[in-house]
């Protein structure tokens, strides 16, 4: 009895991952309940398309590199491409973990931050709901903030650049 349970839970999801391609979402969460102390959680998530674009502007740069004139041409424009990378910008803050990112305490009210404002070490950035726990995202340090690299609603990795503070 347990496998075809497993075998219907699995079908499940497979037809939530088909949902979710057919109607473009990037995430979706159920919970299914079979008894007072059996239920299935399940979240299925995609990367959105705009994370994937800088890797699709990265790969068409290496192709002229096959043509000896092009590749002096092509190593300068990689050095710049390698800068704007925001994970390695010193003043890049990342998320701690696995999450959901909002840029305002509650719906409805202002964002905590906008590019161009003033933030002081300590001041909350955003907040990254994992497991519906808000962990507020402080700042490291005092500063100004030059990009936010995220929006509200996103869902990020471990590591994902969120912010530029300088």
């Amino acid at each position: 009895m347990t496998d075809t349970k497993h075998e219907a839970d699995v079908a499940f999801i497979k037809a939530l991952a088909e949902l979710l391609r057919e109607n473009d979402l990037t995430e979706l969460q159920v919970k299914r309940e079979y008894g007072e102390e059996d239920s299935l959680n399940v979240r299925v998530s995609r990367m959105n398309q705009a994370a994937a674009a800088p890797v699709q502007v990265a790969v068409p740069a290496a192709a002229p590199a096959a043509a000896p004139a092009a590749a002096p041409a092509a190593a300068p424009a990689e050095a710049p491409a390698a800068a704007e990378d925001p994970a390695s910008h010193p003043g890049a803050v990342t998320s701690p973990m696995v999450g959901t990112v909002y840029m305002q305490p509650e719906p409805g009210a202002p964002a905590f931050i906008s590019v161009g404002a003033s933030v002081s070490e300590g001041d909350t950035l955003l907040i990254v709901e994992a497991m519906k726990t808000m962990n507020h995202i402080h700042a490291p340090k005092s500063g100004t903030i030059k990009r936010i690299l995220v929006g509200d609603g996103d869902a990020v990795e471990f590591g994902t650049p969120l912010v530029i503070v300088e």
